[in-house]
């Protein structure tokens, strides 16, 4: 079997290899211009960006810096979908996110691994796991996402957390090692942040 198609079976391989290479070095250079693009070229941001990724929906915006090894090409988003500033997709392999989640500043989504032997890892050998993030998450600054992770739908994951297992939908979930701390609950869709109530024309408007 040939390096280039190990990346996608978790299988080891040489992440080295021409083929594979060659490959890379096309879509580095695509994320490259995108990311020379002027904060007014928003259109062009769009349409670069239906070009560099494997699927992308309506309405998402990934704001520069944007890093990703395959700029993109393995990565998977629905519609709605936010990123701020240095959000790291190291896209190996295939990342999948739902509509409508937003990334925090300096999130880094990591699908490669190496093995921890020694002597494998000295010749630069690889395995590769998707990630699966659902629809409407939160995933806050400076959360590491680790290969083979599933994240449910409408989840928050504070601030700085490490995801290293999968975490249920509905929840808020935080730390080194990541874990879930509560469900999201009525207490939430009446506050906004500690003692800061909704608006009541806010709460009516969605119909909570």
């Amino acid at each position: 079997m040939a390096q280039r198609d190990r990346i996608h079976t978790g299988e080891l391989y040489f992440p080295g290899d021409p083929e594979i290479m060659e490959e890379q070095l096309r879509c580095l250079e695509k994320l490259y211009d995108y990311n020379s693009t002027r904060p007014s070229q928003q259109e062009k941001r769009e349409n670069m960006l239906k070009e560099m990724f494997a699927e992308i929906g309506e309405g998402c915006y990934i704001e520069p810096p944007f890093h990703a090894n395959f700029g993109g090409a393995h990565c998977h988003f629905g519609k709605n979908i936010y990123a701020n500033f240095n959000l790291t997709l190291v896209d190996d392999t295939h990342i999948f996110v739902g509509d409508c989640t937003m990334f925090g500043p300096n999130v880094v989504v990591a699908t490669a691994g190496h093995p921890l032997a020694p002597e494998i890892r000295a010749d630069a050998m690889q395995y590769n796991f998707p990630v699966i993030i659902g629809k409407n998450c939160w995933i806050g600054a400076g959360v590491v996402i680790v290969p083979g992770v599933t994240i449910g739908d409408n989840v928050v994951i504070g601030a700085g957390s490490v995801v290293t297992k999968d975490i249920e939908s509905n929840v808020l979930a935080f730390g080194n090692p990541c874990r879930v701390y509560r469900e999201i609950n009525e207490h939430d869709r009446e506050f906004y942040f500690k003692d800061k109530k909704i608006p009541r024309e806010i709460r009516e408007k969605y119909g909570i």
